[in-house]
């Protein structure tokens, strides 16, 4: 596998909730002020790869407005963004990011839309698949029974949506909640594990694999930084974002 001739920095956020209502009243009426700041975090670092690990809009019902706002917002990043649709934002037939300006943005990948599982960055060696959210029903984010994807790169990310138990019991109650074990993330084998579908920030997972929530922009206030290094291999740290929430009542 060809490896990269330097350090690659990853930028993990989730949980944007891009809205023209609650999100909106938080940000004096933007509702997408959470991703422009998180991608402003992500060019101060000099990210090569920004995640977005679901629930990246509240909804597919938000004014044209707002989506040429955020389309714009992600092309004006110049960096790749790998989105993985969640509960939310499912990859259904209606979902905003099969047409319109977001179909537009050539540096917008969705799961589930633009790539089935998986997008492969060859100058970085580094792949990035997942299994995104398709309807509104329950699903299991790591399929032990759906086969992963071949290692074929020398770094390789997974990305989720959904809540981590670690011994998830999904006979108990009406919704099982989309739910994500130890062992099903230890058999991801991958470098680093990208979670969302948490509010707050956290480590999770047995300690075999990396995996992490980032948090939501406004209740965590930062983003995760992953940095992949040939030598020193994965090392995970949190970077402050420039956030401001308006009192709301």
């Amino acid at each position: 596998m060809p490896l990269p001739s330097r350090e690659i920095i990853i930028v993990h956020s989730s949980d944007l909730h891009i809205d023209h209502d609650y999100t909106a009243r938080l940000h004096g009426g933007d509702g997408a002020a959470g991703l422009a700041c998180v991608l402003d975090a992500a060019r101060r670092i000099k990210a090569d790869v920004m995640i977005l690990a679901g629930d990246t809009f509240d909804s597919h019902r938000v004014p044209l407005t707002l989506i040429d706002r955020t389309a714009a917002l992600m092309t004006d990043a110049a960096l790749p963004i790998v989105l993985l649709p969640g509960n939310h934002d499912p990859a259904v037939d209606e979902a905003i990011y099969r047409g319109g300006a977001l179909a537009a943005v050539q540096n917008l990948f969705v799961i589930g839309v633009t790539h089935d599982e998986s997008v492969v960055f060859d100058s970085l060696s580094l792949e990035i698949w997942g299994r995104p959210h398709r309807d509104y029903t329950d699903m299991i984010p790591f399929d032990m029974q759906h086969q992963r994807p071949a290692r074929r790169t020398r770094w390789q990310i997974a990305v989720a949506h959904g809540h981590y138990q670690p011994a998830p019991d999904r006979s108990a109650g009406p919704r099982p909640s989309w739910l994500i074990g130890n062992a099903e993330i230890d058999a991801t084998g991958a470098d680093y594990v990208a979670l969302g579908h948490w509010n707050r920030a956290a480590r999770v997972g047995s300690g075999t694999v990396p995996a992490y929530y980032s948090g939501s922009p406004e209740y965590a206030g930062t983003i995760n930084v992953v940095r992949m290094n040939e030598a020193l291999g994965v090392a995970v740290t949190r970077a402050p974002l420039d956030i401001v929430r308006e009192p709301t009542d």
